[in-house]
């Protein structure tokens, strides 16, 4: 598939089956992410990787836990792949995906939220074209605020000066597949 068309194809999936990806495909995810743009080609981020469905079902339950419902600027995501925007029910920011894969960064350091999200845009990308679904999760550093998710860093030996920026759920997908929404007028410009 075209890049373009792999693009127009991907979808934020939030609905997935009780089946886990194979390391392989993890480790291409990841080897996608560490080849994104960077500030500076400092490649700063790290990338660590969760294929242990009940870690990754904790890890979501604590993204949940700390979730500010006020800082929304809108309330609907979607009827086919419903999101804890649409339903307050929904006890895992992971979705009951198998796998994750947590982009660190550096404290203090400017660009770490722009390199963190082309990590995971690149990730989102690559496993699109390995057939496995996925969706951008945020709220990372609230997810390991706390003394269970300190337990985790400390455990997963990261240096203390970086903290969890954002997500990317693998798995695949539990039913249809997501058609794809109409784009909004007026979102671009070229001015000569």
């Amino acid at each position: 598939m075209e890049l373009l068309e792999l693009m127009k194809y991907r979808r934020s999936i939030r609905k997935y089956q009780d089946r886990q990806i194979s390391r392989e495909d993890m480790e291409t995810i990841i080897e996608a992410g560490i080849y994104a743009p960077n500030a500076g080609g400092g490649q700063r981020s790290i990338i660590v990787g969760v294929r242990n469905a009940s870690l990754t079902e904790k890890i979501g339950r604590l993204n949940v836990a700390r979730f500010d419902r006020s800082r929304l600027s809108g309330s609907y995501v979607s009827a086919d792949q419903p999101s804890i925007i649409d339903d307050p029910a929904i006890k895992s920011g992971f979705y009951g995906a198998p796998a994750v894969c947590v982009v660190f960064s550096m404290r203090n350091f400017l660009y770490s939220i722009p390199d963190a999200f082309c990590c995971a845009e690149n990730m989102v990308l690559m496993a699109a074209e390995l057939g496995i679904s996925s969706c951008i999760i945020a709220r990372g550093e609230e997810t390991f605020a706390g003394e269970i998710g300190e337990a985790l860093l400390k455990e997963w030996k990261l240096p203390e000066n970086y903290f969890a920026r954002c997500f990317v759920t693998l798995g695949y997908c539990d039913g249809e597949y997501p058609q794809p929404k109409p784009r909004k007028a007026g979102r671009s410009k070229i001015i000569e």
